[in-house]
């Protein structure tokens, strides 16, 4: 087929189209929009919340026992070459009493061992939630030759909206 032919069929099927369209009843035709009111839902949805509060607490150092051991245990031999019987037993543990004692001071010596206050941070969370609201379509009501129609859709048409109108004879005629 050369491309006149075509060209000329193109042509009338171009044309054809309305009058295919008429034998199906289908146009399409605008309507006037009277109203859009938007269709809202609320949606919840958990989150944390979380502050930092700091708080004063008491902290008591702690001492070391290193010194009285090894001083008790000094003293204790010490004090058990000292005397006879039952002195050398009350000499050895006068001796690890005392020696004990020695021992602390000189591990512990020089330091402060009062209660001292201290800043501690304390995180605190919640789940609240968080209330949104999100537009899931538009009620749109319009006016169509002196009728009043109403349809949800899924964004505002504006001043007019686009119909397809389909026509048909009443079968059921009396």
């Amino acid at each position: 087929m050369n491309f006149k032919a075509k060209l000329i069929l193109s042509a009338v099927g171009v044309c054809a189209l309305p009058l295919a369209q008429a034998q199906s009843g289908d146009f399409e035709d605008f309507g006037r929009v009277t109203r859009v009111q938007p269709r809202v839902e609320q949606v919840r949805t958990p989150r944390q919340e979380c502050r930092t509060d700091y708080v004063q607490s008491q902290v008591q150092p702690q001492r070391s026992q290193g010194g009285s051991v090894v001083g008790g245990i000094a003293g204790a031999l010490l004090g058990s070459q000292v005397g006879s019987g039952n002195g050398k037993v009350a000499a050895a543990a006068a001796g690890a009493i005392a020696g004990a004692m020695v021992g602390d001071r000189v591990d512990n010596d020089g330091r402060n061992y009062a209660p001292q206050t201290q800043e501690q941070a304390v995180r605190q969370c919640r789940t609240v939630d968080a209330i949104e609201q999100r537009t899931n379509g538009y009620e749109v009501t319009y006016d169509y030759r002196g009728h009043s129609y109403t349809t949800v859709m899924p964004r505002d048409p504006g001043n007019r909206i686009r119909l397809r109108v389909s026509v048909e004879p009443d079968r059921y005629q009396n």
